[in-house]
């Protein structure tokens, strides 16, 4: 798991900014993205490989940031990974653009660019660019046609979207 977090912190250390053209959802409720959630498909990083069951789960923080818990299930291991980190707003609370750190004092950028803002059922996240891409779902399933927009979306946005890796979550988590 250490090295799990070293990778993921090496790969984003220093990195808040946002990718070329790609804007922050306006209008974000951190209140209401709060909670857990699966993901559906991710571009694959060292930090993530091989795990299935992924989800992730945010809470709030004393300090007034967000707590953030990812697990997975790692196959090869048959045993559970998890890392815990931090989130705090970049540029306000009403913008989807926080930095997240699972390792120190170094941070990465989680760009939320798509939200079901009625719902909050469903989101797109990047990372600081376009190597960092996450479907996420409040259940383990997404609806074909939700998740075939969100996919068309990101190829619009210059993502590699013939990576991405679609995550098993048979069984839950």
């Amino acid at each position: 798991m250490k090295k799990l977090l070293m990778s993921f912190t090496l790969l984003l250390t220093g990195c808040v900014g946002l990718p070329e053209n790609v804007k922050p959802v306006d209008h974000f409720n951190s209140d209401r993205y709060l909670g857990k959630w699966f993901e559906i498909a991710r571009l694959d990083h060292s930090f993530e490989r091989g795990l299935t069951k992924v989800s992730a789960s945010y809470g709030l923080r004393d300090d007034g940031g967000i707590r953030v818990i990812n697990r997975g299930f790692d196959a090869k291991k048959q045993q559970w990974q998890q890392a815990e980190g931090k989130a705090y707003f970049v540029d306000g609370k009403d913008l989807g653009y926080l930095k997240v750190s699972f390792f120190g004092p170094f941070y990465g950028a989680y760009v939320v660019l798509e939200l079901d803002q009625e719902n909050y059922q469903y989101s797109l996240v990047s990372g600081p660019d376009r190597s960092y891409l996450w479907i996420l779902s409040r259940t383990p399933q997404m609806n074909p046609e939700m998740q075939k927009r969100l996919v068309e979306k990101a190829a619009q946005l210059g993502y590699d979207t013939s990576k991405l890796i679609f995550v098993e979550q048979d069984g839950g988590n």
